[in-house]
């Protein structure tokens, strides 16, 4: 007969659809109690949730001895219970000296790594973490005193990605009190009582006050709390991944969004009066939050995170957008630069932006390149680009079936009018074709000048020649002699991907 907490484990997760029937999964254990009574509690279900189990053990190097004594404790533990152990060390301290981080930080890190290339490599479908209601309790508070939004209110997660925490609604001494009836022993970290942690001085002294002082249920209170923030983070993550691919282009190796769509990302519907208007972003304005978020996002999309992004730096770019002229820009933490470029704002990196403009100043060979383009049976060719970290995909199209859609055919090329050789290369000064649509030939200088398109980009734009003749360049109306038209019956488009 189950007890009332496997009984509890196993409704919340079924309810919460953590695990399914099949799931291989990884149960990481640290030696402590909290990860040991995961693993037992998941091991008692195994058969009613349809799973099987491995253990997963990350030695961060940091305690000598103790270390080696949890890994052997782990180790023991999955030979007794039947189940594969993995085992990985890593030079925690080492890691962080090299990244400027904390311990925390890079453990954080170097931990999450493991369990990914875990799930890569197909030993587990799941990777289960022991993460409790007081681990919950002590993140938000951390949070607060660090200082924080809704985000950062929203806490740890019960799922994200392959990582699943069963026991986040599950006080911790309720978890020892079960290994305690089964007659399980588990490992002690001194350092979790190490007083010079935040975390520790939290748990050891602002939470048992709390609950002594004010409300003896001011765990679970900490814990919806997260809930409820965690719900409002879903929806926001939602509405802004919408704009962002609504508003957000890649641009000349940045990305670019119109001013007027990121100052205002609903439009301004049915009032035509306000189009072409930049708001004042006042705290009161009801899409300003949404216009915060949207900057945050791009700086992810640039740094990978946006956790040195502070609401001052996002306040700079706000003040770029609503009064600052074009050729202004501001530098935010992790060497991203926002330039302001008539009505656009790039983000780039600061870093890469550097490096091109360096090679194109010089004149250096490096950024020039031509690739000869050949089309195998399937009638798509990919085309490679490292100096722009582009791959073109060129793909020949039965050009009468598609003249309905909305793609215009001055971006389609009529792949029967092309000659051999093929060849994409960087523009090079001289470059003139007639564009789509017009009776005499331009240069693609002047093309470039209209478009806007910065000098530094300029060098290493891409173009294609068919014979010794360009036919497109990329952003431009293709030749008008080689575009497709009522006659063409294959068309060529040409799409590009980040390498």
């Amino acid at each position: 007969m189950r007890t009332p907490l496997e009984q509890s484990l196993l409704h919340r997760i079924r309810t919460a659809r953590m695990l399914q029937a099949g799931d291989r999964v990884a149960v990481a254990v640290s030696g402590g109690a909290d990860s040991v009574a995961l693993l037992r509690l998941l091991h008692v279900m195994r058969e009613d949730l349809g799973i099987t189990l491995s253990v997963l053990h990350f030695d961060h190097q940091l305690r000598g001895l103790e270390s080696d004594l949890d890994a052997q404790f782990v180790g023991e533990l999955a030979r007794s219970m039947g189940l594969e152990c993995v085992l990985e060390r890593a030079d925690v301290a080492d890691e962080a000296k090299r990244q400027h981080s904390n311990l925390e930080e890079a453990g954080r890190r170097l931990r999450y790594d493991f369990f990914a290339r875990i799930v890569d490599s197909g030993l587990a479908t799941r990777v289960a973490v022991a993460h409790t209601a007081d681990d919950q309790a002590e993140t938000v508070i951390a949070h607060l005193i660090r200082g924080t939004g809704p985000t950062g209110l929203a806490g740890i997660y019960p799922i994200v990605g392959a990582v699943v925490r069963p026991l986040l609604g599950i006080r911790r001494a309720e978890l020892r009190d079960y290994l305690t009836a089964i007659g399980q022993s588990w490992r002690e970290d001194a350092s979790n009582q190490d007083p010079h942690r935040l975390r520790a001085r939290i748990r050891m002294q602002l939470l048992p006050q709390l609950n002594h002082d004010f409300s003896p249920r001011v765990t679970d209170h900490l814990c919806e709390l997260a809930r409820f923030c965690r719900e409002d983070q879903i929806f926001w993550a939602a509405l802004v991944e919408e704009r962002y691919d609504a508003l957000v282009r890649r641009k000349h190796g940045a990305l670019a969004v119109a001013v007027e769509d990121l100052m205002n990302p609903f439009g301004h519907p049915g009032d035509a009066s306000q189009r072409g208007k930049i708001p004042d972003l006042a705290p009161a304005q009801p899409w300003r939050a949404l216009t915060e978020r949207l900057i945050r996002r791009l700086y992810q999309a640039l740094r990978g995170d946006r956790r040195e992004l502070s609401s001052e730096h996002v306040e700079q770019v706000i003040h770029l957008a609503t009064r600052s002229a074009s050729g202004r820009s501001v530098e935010l933490p992790g060497g991203v630069q926002v330039e302001r470029r008539f009505n656009e704002l790039f983000f780039s990196s600061r870093r890469s932006c550097e490096s091109a403009q360096e090679r194109t100043e010089t004149g250096s060979s490096t950024v020039a390149y031509q690739y000869v383009v050949t089309f195998p049976a399937s009638g798509a060719a990919a085309v490679s680009v490292p100096e722009l970290g582009i791959r073109f995909c060129l793909k020949l199209i039965d050009w009468a079936g598609t003249q309905s859609e909305t793609r215009g055919d001055n971006q389609v090329l009529d792949a029967d009018s092309l000659r051999a050789p093929l060849i994409l290369r960087n523009w090079r000064p001289g470059d003139a074709y007639t564009p789509y649509g017009r009776r005499q030939t331009r240069k693609l200088k002047q093309m470039f000048l209209a478009a806007r398109v910065p000098t530094g980009a300029r060098r290493v734009w891409p173009v294609l020649e068919s014979a010794g003749q360009v036919v497109w360049a990329r952003g431009m109306p293709a030749a008008d002699r080689f575009c497709a038209s009522q006659g063409t019956r294959t068309g060529l488009v040409i799409e590009e991907r980040k390498l």
